[in-house]
């Protein structure tokens, strides 16, 4: 094995080796519970979305949108549209679709760009979340926390005030919403029967809670979406990399810094920094913001310093999860690091047409307005934690190539799948 250190000329450790060890374990029976629930739009106020519609085996665990279309729009992907009539959505997703990958993987601790879910049992749960104190006990882990979350989200899955028995009780409190979702599952005689089986201290179907259904979700996506057999993995077992993408690893260890951020072997400090992105959508507002903005980690740390960062993604398949950035700023790979090369002329010269936005006519007026706030566009060019990085084309050429090798063989291969059905009897994306 080739190790950190040894002859092959490394300017910096590389990452370390990942393996399946590295893993929380999840039961399988459980699972297979969880990849259904995953495509069932049973789980939606509307019934008609699901967590696959977001996060879609055909796109590598995401929808390849800057922002996503929520529950309203039909269609997956870059075909998704933005719903018709009464069902059009109101408004976009104010982030990108984060990644699946790796989430099981022992070291993670805290999800969201925001970072708003953590492990810490400052409730009594496990949990820092935005259910605080509400967020039930007996969740296996943070994949199965971040699960329920979605669910309750207007503009996501729950759908609108008055439109739907969920989105209603989410109006009155988080937690109202969750036991309504249960049942809605737990009525399903298929549903039903799996719970008990795969859960021992499920006695009945009418033992089965949003708890059960939150831990066979993240037993699906923590196993599913495991990935660590990239041409990188191959280089630390003693294969040779090709050229450029070797020229790349040392430029990414070494003179580049890229592994400052994107470190460890998830290649991600899961820290929160602020790279100065290009700015638009309806922004992920406070209650008191007055304009359509993110201040990013500040709006659930409430600390001045901490705003306008993100959490440092994960690279592991990035070259399957296009657009880039909190906001899917960039569409290429290339963008983003021309973007670390030279932040303030990257983010002048963005065009809108670079972010992929499904037509939505009626939101136009929003898309972009912040960028008619001149001192708010100041604020967030003045934030950057990290000073530009000194690289050629040819650097970023092989940076580039160092990055697919991140990519896994079996990366659009996943063990389980989409269903081609679900038990409730509604439409798979």
């Amino acid at each position: 094995m080739l190790l950190a250190g040894s002859a092959a000329g490394m300017a910096a450790a590389d990452a370390p080796r990942l393996v399946a060890d590295d893993f929380l374990s999840f039961d399988v029976d459980q699972a297979r519970i969880g990849q259904l629930l995953f495509y069932d739009k049973v789980l939606s106020g509307n019934l008609n979305i699901s967590c696959g519609t977001c996060h879609h085996h055909d796109l590598a665990g995401g929808d390849g949108l800057s922002l996503g279309i929520g529950e309203g729009g039909v269609g997956v992907g870059h075909e998704r549209t933005a719903g018709t009539g009464p069902d059009q959505i109101r408004k976009r997703i104010p982030r990108s679709a984060p990644t699946l990958w790796n989430l099981g993987h022992k070291s993670i601790e805290v999800l969201f760009h925001d970072g708003r879910l953590s492990i810490s049992d400052i409730y009594g749960n496990g949990f820092n979340s935005p259910a605080e104190e509400w967020l039930p006990k007996g969740l296996d882990n943070i994949i199965a926390a971040q699960a329920v979350f979605p669910l309750t989200a207007q503009f996501e899955m729950a759908g609108n005030p008055k439109e739907n028995e969920i989105a209603g009780a989410v109006h009155d409190r988080i937690d109202a919403a969750w036991p309504i979702i249960a049942k809605r599952v737990r009525v399903i005689p298929s549903y039903g029967a799996m719970f008990v089986e795969a859960f021992a201290h499920v006695e009945t179907p009418e033992d089965v809670t949003i708890v059960e259904i939150a831990n066979a979700l993240g037993a699906f996506i923590g196993s599913e979406w495991q990935s660590f057999d990239s041409p990188y993995d191959a280089y630390l077992d003693g294969i040779p990399l090709p050229k450029d993408a070797e020229r790349g690893r040392r430029l990414f260890f070494g003179d580049a810094g890229c592994a400052g951020c994107h470190s460890g072997p998830l290649f991600s400090d899961q820290q929160f920094h602020a790279l100065s992105l290009p700015a638009f959508g309806p922004g992920r507002t406070r209650r008191f913001d007055p304009m359509a903005r993110d201040v990013g980690r500040m709006g659930e740390t409430d600390a001045l310093e901490d705003a306008y960062r993100f959490r440092t993604p994960s690279l592991r398949n990035v070259a399957l999860n296009a657009p880039y950035g909190h906001n899917g700023a960039y569409p290429t790979m290339r963008d983003m690091l021309e973007h670390k090369r030279d932040p303030i002329g990257k983010r002048a010269a963005w065009r809108r047409e670079m972010a992929n936005l499904p037509d939505a006519p009626w939101l136009e007026a929003i898309d972009f307005v912040i960028q008619s706030d001149e001192r708010e566009m100041a604020r967030q060019r003045a934030k950057r934690d990290l000073p530009p990085i000194q690289i050629s084309d040819r650097d970023i050429a092989d940076l580039e190539a160092f990055l697919h090798s991140l990519t896994g063989a079996s990366g659009n291969n996943r063990p389980m799948g989409r269903p081609s059905a679900v038990p409730s009897g509604l439409p798979v994306d």
